[in-house]
């Protein structure tokens, strides 16, 4: 260990210092928990919308599919921009301008009425949220140092499947029993009461966070020295390692690599946010309520071993592994699900696998690039890594239902996501070693 190294250490296991960080815990995380659940949320409720959206305006499933992908080319060509943004304005008017404007373009998707409309809207909900994910990963390393954010990750990320378990019950309802209501369908309501709520939470983010420990009026002048100098300590500790120029990080293949991975988890995240009420309802689940309890299902079991395997990973100071462990469990499991598409207890055992594995893949994952990333190159290269990943989002909503409408089943989609999984962990493994992530076993 470096004599920082060892400094940090000794700074982080002082009872003073843990007191610090977890009121800047209790503070923060709540608060940006929220914050993706309503994002996660307005994300995956055209899910659920489909059901019955297709049917009432004659979409099929590549229109679907199409539109899904679109969200994601708009989150692609903003991602970078937004957070470097971030870094020049601050988190409270980044978050307010990215949760005001996706929430107003969900609330939109109410008024679709074609092809085209369906894709604007979904291209603009996709731009306005672009940055959302990086730059509170880049909002987090102003307050932690790395041997904090791998339960830290997951704690905030444990938002995308337990926006799953409120989600799911919650979209299955509404469309179950608001259809004609103030003579709406059960899909604009759906969109409406769950796109407001990101508008509101977006003006308050302005109001309650502050863009850093200097501005905390929560906390006192001893801990604001705490927690800056643990994260002083911890960021020349990977500048060391790493170049901190963007232009620099560029040229690093092993951002390439994690850009690789990042890409991969769209592809699992697919899956199980867009098309798991279609293949549930499939097995013959015709109730859109009793399809939104067991989509939830692996939600519920994701919201776990994220938090599980995310402990573990910081307990051990190892991520590599932990990975690609989990990844293999969610393409073993998709490689699997063909053979029970008509069963629904197989269907949901299978999807609830893959949540464990995709879940805990996700919160591993994220933890990696902020700390190898420093300087200058994180705000930037996070964000890269996020656009770049994001081409998986972009790709597989097209192609799962391009596949649909061809074959009419899922089973060849399901088969490419095991292989990119089983893929992008491969190249990990081999292109980015142990070594390489020295840096956070140090801290």
């Amino acid at each position: 260990m470096t004599h920082a190294a060892v400094a940090q250490s000794e700074e982080l296991s002082h009872p003073e210092t843990e007191a610090a960080f977890r009121k800047v815990t209790l503070r923060l995380i709540p608060f940006l928990f929220l914050c993706y659940v309503l994002n996660y949320i307005d994300r995956l409720n055209v899910g659920f919308a489909q059901l019955q959206m297709r049917s009432d305006l004659g979409f099929s499933d590549t229109v679907y599919g199409i539109g899904v992908g679109l969200f994601f080319i708009g989150y692609l060509l903003l991602e970078v921009p937004s957070n470097l943004l971030l870094e020049k304005i601050g988190a409270r008017k980044t978050l307010l301008r990215i949760m005001v404007l996706w929430g107003l373009a969900s609330t939109a998707t109410m008024f679709v009425s074609t092809p085209l409309q369906f894709y604007i809207v979904r291209f603009l909900v996709g731009a306005a949220e672009a940055g959302f994910l990086p730059g509170i990963l880049l909002y987090l390393t102003y307050w932690y140092p790395a041997g904090h954010r791998g339960r830290i990750t997951a704690m905030f990320i444990a938002a995308l499947p337990f926006a799953g378990i409120i989600g799911s019950p919650v979209s299955g309802w509404i469309m179950n029993n608001m259809a004609g209501v103030k003579g709406l369908h059960a899909w604009q309501w759906l969109f409406l009461l769950e796109g407001i709520p990101s508008v509101v939470v977006g003006v308050i983010a302005y109001l309650y966070l502050q863009d850093g420990p200097d501005k905390a009026h929560w906390l006192s002048a001893r801990e604001k020295d705490i927690i800056k100098r643990n994260v002083e300590a911890d960021r020349r500790l990977r500048e060391n390692k790493n170049q901190g120029n963007f232009l620099s990080a560029l040229r690093d293949p092993k951002l390439y690599v994690m850009a690789l991975l990042g890409f991969a988890t769209y592809w699992s995240a697919n899956a199980i946010a867009f098309w798991a009420p279609t293949i549930i309802r499939a097995t013959g689940v015709t109730n859109i309520t009793h399809v939104g309890w067991l989509t939830a299902l692996p939600s519920l079991a994701g919201l776990i071993s994220m938090l599980l395997v995310g402990r573990h990973s910081d307990r051990t100071l190892e991520r590599r592994w932990h990975v690609a462990g989990a990844a293999l469990v969610s393409a073993t499991a998709l490689a699997l699900l063909p053979l029970f598409f008509d069963s629904t207890a197989g269907a949901v055992a299978l999807l609830t696998l893959c949540g464990i594995g995709h879940f805990a893949f996700v919160a591993v994952f994220w933890t990696i690039p902020p700390s190898y990333l420093a300087g200058s190159a994180a705000a930037g290269g996070i964000a890269a890594i996020g656009a770049m990943s994001a081409l998986g989002g972009a790709i597989v909503p097209a192609l799962l239902g391009w596949i649909k409408t061809t074959t009419g089943s899922l089973g060849l989609g399901m088969y490419a996501i095991a292989a990119v999984l089983v893929i992008a962990v491969t190249v990990m493994l081999v292109a980015i070693p142990a070594s390489a992530l020295k840096g956070q076993r140090e801290s």
